[in-house]
């Protein structure tokens, strides 16, 4: 069995994954999910990836899971610790040196948005949380989750450049969202490849879908779980 380590996106906590947690405890593995530091404006991205790494402990068979703004510290993570396996859902990859508030320009987001809005109305990129994170997500749930906001990442961990000289040597897989308004499907098929090199995966749901699918979240991580630890043994 493997321990999954879940990490989570900006404005998020640990209960952003806990459908997920439960159906992955369910198939019988391990799961952290550590909060990281929020309400702190010098935290910077060294500071979240410690906050991982002491959670971890001693554990291994491990899987790096980030999502949205979590794979700012994700691959740092993985970059110290033994790791199966690397995972972004819905992730914002990161360059070299390219810092958090620099990605959005540099990775072409916005004209991506603008681009999507114009297909499908404006629901892509809408400033009511409901339609652009929540729409397939049970309305009580959502308010739960918009309940639970915190104020992360920092402006320290925006404004610094992403420390690694080179992305993580660890296998690496993307999970886009297809029925994501937040991050344009167009969007990542171009950056993915562009950035690390491989074709995503992709599941229906929107941006957050840990919390309106979980099952199929869930199902997808053991998947590549079990291909890294067969892999592991054959080695």
């Amino acid at each position: 069995m493997s321990t999954f380590v879940l990490i989570h996106g900006g404005g998020d906590a640990e209960w952003s994954w806990h459908l997920v947690e439960a159906e992955l405890r369910a198939r019988g593995h391990d799961v952290l999910a550590p909060d990281l530091p929020g309400d702190d404006e010098s935290k910077t991205l060294a500071d979240y990836a410690d906050a991982v790494v002491e959670a971890v402990g001693d554990k291994r068979d491990l899987v790096v899971v980030g999502h949205s703004f979590g794979a700012f510290t994700a691959p740092l993570v993985a970059d110290r610790l033994p790791v199966d396996v690397l995972v972004l859902l819905a992730g914002m990859i990161p360059s070299p040196g390219e810092s958090p508030d620099e990605w959005w320009a540099g990775t072409g987001y916005r004209s991506a948005v603008e681009e999507q809005a114009k297909r499908d109305g404006g629901l892509t990129g809408s400033a009511d949380p409901f339609v652009s994170f929540y729409h397939d997500v049970p309305r009580e749930l959502a308010e739960e989750a918009m309940g639970k906001e915190r104020d992360h990442p920092s402006r320290a961990a925006s404004a610094a450049p992403w420390p690694l000289d080179a992305w993580p040597n660890v296998p690496t897989r993307f999970v886009l969202c297809s029925e994501d308004r937040f991050f344009p499907p167009g969007f990542f098929r171009r950056l993915v490849p562009e950035r690390l090199g491989i074709v995503p995966d992709e599941i229906a749901g929107g941006h957050c879908v840990a919390l309106s699918r979980p099952k199929e979240v869930a199902d997808m991580l053991a998947g590549y779980a079990a291909t890294a630890s067969a892999t592991r043994i054959e080695q």
